[in-house]
């Protein structure tokens, strides 16, 4: 009898470091790991798509497109694969048509071959552009079921999704476990069915946060499951997933035909070992297993969002009512699964919930526009008063959420080419990510010219420090003057002192410093810089003092001094957590004073508006 064949896809420069390390892992140090996973003989290796894109933009200074690239050339014998969030493309938000279409030939120009393609709510009316035109492209689409546990989510829902997902296209019906909860037991009766009865082939994608996606693995196999996601050694398990030398091991012992070189992944397994350190400061790694999840479901890139949010709000005490109202939140709103963008939504909702002592008192955008419908459909109706509470009388839409949006593609490339956008990609870039976009753009051409640093990240090796952490920025007011100073890197220091970059107002400075008291660099910095340098804000106490609900960043001011506002007006939008908070005014009056602009970094209690009544 002929062996069957088990395929496996290597995560380890997509997901893999995105669940241990907050995606921070830079290029130069993936491109190595790629070229050799090239000649491993993985059926594809996913590169590309999920956090990747915008955390290359925000953080670490770098164009996705240039890493996909890349990636490309290095690695041309084996398929690239992409997370694509289906309408929500590599974003948060639903985009039109145009800007979809747009992206994935894009991406598929620059070396995707294949497209896995999810919706959080797994409303398919949400995949199907995506799906179209990467079938268009002649690219393998994985169609997936983005699974959880709720009353509403049966094996016969999932089989219902899948049938639909076929309709469109779709060439294998992939199973995305984000929060590591499929047990041995569904996933068996989950993957015969599909074998049985949507007869294509199945893939299982499953993190090991409850240390049980290695029984998942071999159940769904033995099932009739096709393909495996895997990672190496070094960086798998925790939040991450199984480790490519174990199932390779397990699954020859079965008998099943694995065609990985276990020679090459060990090689590229003490490479990472080697890399992982240089990112210390972001691995995530803390509780391993988490058997918790099974019950509040938390992603583990979420579950380290909370726990930073509370730590910023002195309330971290608070985390164990945070996971209950989580659970609150998600059968309030449907039972959605817990992956971006309803992940954050849910989780932000929750943590508002109970920072401000009372359900849905603050409401953000995103839980607005999902209750209108603007989302797609809810696996479960959402319950009557909770859509009495967050939009009143409104009725939520009933069509495809992208029918009511109106191409951005041409409007976005105007915007996008005057504010430094060089090709079609940066276009792309831009109409995903304006701000974040806009704010590399203006980095890389004053990098270019000698007039920026390279981002820095921190490493640490052993007990050696080597970098400096990323900046520090606040605003400082020097004789009624206000300044927005960023602390961008520290030199070597020499004989007549540590050199500082600084930048003031955006001007990039040399301060030449003699340290008369050091601190750690790392997480203390901020505590070792005084609180009168960092722009400090009146305290909000009066009705018409304006504060954010939590720690976040001003993305949009829509007022300024002397403008007449009513009650409910949106004033600003704060974006915390990758949402987007809209702060109402709760008054009619007179905007006397504005102490923000956009890009400023706020926090709680900080009075950002002062609003006069009338």
């Amino acid at each position: 009898m002929e062996k069957r064949t088990v395929e496996f896809t290597d995560v380890t420069l997509r997901d893999g470091h995105q669940s241990l390390l907050a995606t921070r892992v830079r290029t130069e140090d993936l491109l190595p790991a790629a070229e050799k996973l090239d000649k491993a003989g993985f059926w594809s290796l996913e590169v590309w798509g999920g956090a990747t894109f915008d955390v290359c933009l925000r953080f670490l200074k770098e164009d996705p497109w240039e890493r996909l690239k890349k990636i490309r050339e290095v690695a041309p014998n084996t398929k690239l694969e992409m997370l694509l969030r289906g309408q929500n493309v590599v974003g948060y938000r639903n985009y039109p048509d145009d800007v979809v279409e747009a992206f994935v030939r894009k991406a598929a120009d620059n070396g995707i071959d294949v497209f896995r393609i999810f919706d959080a709510l797994n409303d398919v009316r949400n995949m199907e552009v995506a799906i179209s035109v990467a079938k268009e492209e002649g690219k393998i689409v994985k169609g997936v079921l983005s699974y959880t546990i709720s009353p509403v989510h049966t094996v016969d829902y999932y089989l219902n999704v899948a049938r639909q997902l076929k309709d469109m296209g779709t060439d294998i019906i992939s199973i995305k476990d984000q929060a590591g909860i499929l047990s041995p037991k569904v996933a068996y009766e989950l993957v015969t069915r599909l074998k049985e009865e949507i007869k294509l082939p199945v893939h299982i994608h499953a993190q090991t946060t409850a240390a049980m996606a290695e029984m998942t693995y071999l159940k769904g196999v033995e099932a009739g499951a096709d393909i495996i996601d895997t990672d190496v050694s070094t960086m798998s398990w925790l939040t991450a997933h199984p480790a490519n030398e174990t199932m390779v091991h397990v699954l020859k012992e079965f008998g099943y035909d694995v065609k990985i070189d276990l020679n090459i992944v060990h090689e590229v397994a003490e490479y990472m070992k080697e890399v992982r350190k240089k990112y210390k400061k972001y691995d995530t790694a803390e509780k391993w297993p988490d058997s918790e999840v099974l019950i509040h479901q938390i992603p583990g890139g979420m579950m380290s969002n909370f726990v930073n949010q509370l730590k910023e709000n002195d309330a971290l005490d608070k985390l164990d009512e945070v996971k209950v109202e989580v659970a609150r939140v998600r059968e309030d709103l449907g039972y959605p699964p817990l992956v971006t963008p309803t992940s954050q939504l849910v989780g932000t909702q929750a943590l508002l919930n109970v920072l401000q002592g009372e359900r849905y008192k603050v409401v953000t955008k995103e839980t607005k526009d999902y209750v209108k419908g603007l989302y797609g459909r809810p696996p479960a109706p959402i319950k009557p008063e909770i859509i009495k509470k967050i939009i009143g009388d409104e009725q939520p839409i009933q069509v495809r959420p992208a029918d009511l949006l109106e191409p951005e593609l041409d409007k976005c490339t105007e915007d996008a080419k005057k504010v430094g956008a060089r090709n079609e990609e940066d276009v792309l870039s831009y109409c995903l990510f304006p701000q974040v976009a806009k704010e590399f753009f203006e980095w890389r051409e004053k990098f270019e010219k000698g007039e920026a640093l390279p981002p820095e990240i921190e490493e640490l090796s052993g007990e050696e420090e080597c970098a400096v952490t990323a900046p520090i920025e606040f605003n400082i007011t020097l004789h009624g003057e206000q300044y927005h100073i960023q602390i961008a890197g520290v030199g070597t220091p020499g004989e007549s002192g540590k050199p500082y970059f600084i930048r003031v107002d955006g001007a990039l400075e040399e301060a030449i410093v003699q340290p008369i008291r050091e601190v750690e660099v790392g997480e203390h910095i901020e505590s070792a810089v005084p609180s009168a340098a960092k722009g400090k804000r009146p305290k909000a106490v009066d009705v018409g003092d304006i504060s954010s609900p939590m720690p976040g960043k001003v993305v949009s001011l829509k007022v300024s001094e002397g403008d007449k506002v009513k009650k409910g007006d949106v004033l600003l939008v704060v974006e915390a957590m990758k949402m987007e908070n809209e702060i109402h005014s709760p008054i009619d009056g007179k905007v006397a004073e504005v102490y923000v602009r956009e890009g400023d970094q706020v926090n709680p209690e900080e009075c950002l508006i002062k609003i006069i009544p009338d």
